[in-house]
């Protein structure tokens, strides 16, 4: 299995270093990426400063691995990346990159909404949104 999870934010370093090894990849005609940025969104007493995530990394890298499978049946894809933090990422900073790549462009779009919808409603990762300077939190849910 493909080990998914980041320990904290995903940099961006790391998003085009991904990027550049794929040059070598000469069958490949576009690729896709998707990054999850975390927002300060306003909530009651504060604003979201960061999300700390965690998870049962077997449990949920399980589950990582059957939606990977299932979009290498359904789309014609050379390679697919997915990675996600756990710990701290603070707002502004990369908690989910998902990069695909194909002989051609429209597989590339629609693996890519398929998967990161299948992410969000199967991978059994917890996020704890951080509100203002008191350290009060809410867990997220995602929408």
């Amino acid at each position: 299995m493909k080990k998914v999870f980041v320990d904290g934010p995903i940099s961006p370093q790391f998003v085009a270093e991904s990027l550049a090894k794929h040059q070598s990849k000469t069958t490949i005609g576009a690729h896709s990426m998707f990054m999850g940025q975390i927002r300060a969104d306003a909530k009651e007493g504060g604003v979201v400063t960061g999300i700390e995530y965690s998870a049962y990394p077997e449990m949920a890298e399980g589950v990582f691995h059957q939606i990977r499978e299932a979009a290498f049946e359904k789309y014609e894809l050379t390679c697919l990346h997915i990675y996600h933090s756990l710990g701290l990422v603070p707002t502004g900073e990369i908690s989910l990159f998902v990069f695909v790549s194909s002989p051609h462009r429209r597989a590339t779009f629609e693996a890519l909404e398929f998967l990161v919808e299948e992410i969000k409603a199967k991978v059994p990762i917890f996020g704890k949104e951080l509100i203002g300077a008191q350290g009060d939190f809410v867990w997220k849910e995602n929408q």
